[in-house]
């Protein structure tokens, strides 16, 4: 099984991202699970959104401890020692950020890439110049780096899943297949 935590801001897109994301993997033909993790949030306190994918159903049902990737939305949450907590080994951190993903003091048991989703989401409307939503845009680097999801498969799950601004989000994610930046391990 493969087990994805987004960490992000309220407002950012987070569950639209697990839910985006694991369309495109049910397209692959995978099993899937997205859902979030908040309490009574407001716009900008920290949320998390969780995507499962496996070859079998999937029955476990408890929030991700231990995953394989991570994808964060807003580069502050890196701040946090605890934001990769129980990620394994080896994992991709995807983060919304300008910098060079040789900036971030992560830990060098990780893969570590950059993308500046928030330049990318103003560029294409997607939000404002001080909100900008950057959840189908961040799932285009994902997609990229780790190479388990076809790019294809993400843009028609943006179609599929968003209901407004589809050519704009669409663009946003392929902007950002080309422009992440990467570190990987040595």
């Amino acid at each position: 099984m493969i087990e994805i935590r987004i960490h992000g801001r309220g407002g950012q897109g987070a569950v639209v991202a697990s839910k985006v994301m694991a369309s495109a993997f049910f397209k692959q033909g995978k099993w899937v699970q997205a859902f979030p993790s908040f309490g009574a949030e407001r716009r900008g306190a920290p949320v998390a959104a969780y995507t499962r994918v496996d070859e079998q159903e999937i029955t476990l049902r408890c929030s991700v401890r231990n995953p394989n990737h991570l994808i964060v939305l807003d580069e502050n949450l890196t701040r946090n020692p605890d934001i990769t907590q129980g990620l394994k080994d080896g994992g991709w951190i995807v983060i919304n950020s300008e910098k060079d993903p040789k900036e971030f003091c992560l830990s060098h048991q990780f893969h570590v890439a950059t993308v500046d989703a928030s330049g990318i989401a103003i560029r294409h409307r997607l939000g404002s110049k001080a909100a900008p939503i950057v959840s189908t845009v961040v799932l285009g680097a994902f997609a990229k780096v780790t190479g388990l999801l076809k790019l294809s498969k993400v843009l028609e799950a943006i179609r599929e899943n968003v209901p407004v601004y589809i050519d704009q989000n669409v663009a946003g994610a392929r902007e950002a297949y080309q422009r992440v930046k990467t570190e990987r391990l040595a």
